[in-house]
């Protein structure tokens, strides 16, 4: 076991390009992609916008994406999305704030225009101090870290749904990817908070599916498996050798990319029979029903 935070650099420049494969067609969509400023959410972004979607970048703050080291500022990723000859436009706000929510979602709007395509990528465990529970199992968790998980991943999806969806449906279309976690579907500790709230992400995700049917939106979930972005490597131990991508087993770790690629699928019009579906991005680690 090494400490990723010391390979950080070398292990990230040494994964694959960008969204290598084809891209969807996302022409004349616009995306709004919460938790975009960095690691997972905005491979995320680049995907869509590789496909040609306006995208809105968010992040809590204009400081927020410069954490862990990927870039100056929020800005500046607005900056590198817009290099890919689409338009963009930086948000920022608290997800699990409603006020914060209307604002962000309201400056979306207006510099792109009505949002089709919704990502709630935003989320983490992360407690109410901004790093993980300690400790953070089941029984000695403590209620403030639970509140701060279940605010940042649950009550946050819900939130922005609650502000995007109506439009969505008023206009009869319109695709929205909740981003799960394979800690979702299973029994584990330690990080049950978080565990907990993935799994009522993903059933948010058929109830909404369920209301949205008749009005032609689509809702569906991504679940990823452990995933190489720098947070993941800044604050964990990593095994060197799940961080290997030059042969063809899948026991490794994700890159972002592999994960951008099913939620741009998903938001795609090739996938515009599926809705109410979980889909798990996990290089089969998790062969188990539901």
């Amino acid at each position: 076991m090494t400490s990723a935070w010391e390979d950080r650099d070398s292990v990230l420049q040494s994964l694959p390009g960008t969204f290598a494969g084809t891209a969807p067609d996302l022409k004349g969509e616009v995306a709004l992609v919460t938790g975009s400023g960095r690691g997972l959410g905005r491979g995320i972004a680049e995907a869509l916008a590789k496909g040609g979607a306006a995208v809105a970048i968010h992040d809590r703050t204009e400081e927020a994406p410069a954490r862990y080291g990927e870039c100056g500022g929020l800005t500046d990723v607005v900056r590198e999305i817009e290099r890919r000859g689409v338009r963009a436009t930086g948000v920022t706000g608290d997800i699990s704030d409603e006020e914060s929510v209307r604002r962000l979602v309201a400056d979306a709007e207006t510099s792109l225009g009505p949002i089709s395509i919704l990502v709630n990528c935003a989320g983490g465990d992360i407690g109410v101090n901004g790093s993980k529970p300690e400790p953070n199992n089941a029984l000695e968790v403590p209620i403030e870290d639970v509140h701060a998980v279940i605010n940042r991943n649950l009550i946050g999806t819900m939130l922005i749904c609650r502000m995007v969806c109506p439009g969505m449906a008023r206009r009869g279309r319109g695709a929205v990817i909740n981003i799960g976690s394979v800690a979702g579907h299973y029994g584990g500790s330690p990080e049950v908070a978080y565990a907990c709230a993935k799994a009522a992400v993903l059933h948010y995700t058929r109830c909404l599916a369920f209301e949205m049917r008749n009005v032609g939106v689509r809702i569906n979930a991504v679940s990823p498996g452990p995933t190489m972005t720098a947070r993941f490597l800044a604050t964990r131990s990593t095994d060197a050798q799940m961080m290997q991508h030059d042969g063809p087993s899948l026991v490794r770790y994700a890159t972002t990319e592999e994960i951008a690629d099913a939620v741009a699928f998903l938001a795609s019009s090739q996938s515009r029979f599926i809705s109410g579906q979980v889909l798990r991005v996990d290089g089969g680690s998790g062969l188990y029903p539901g």
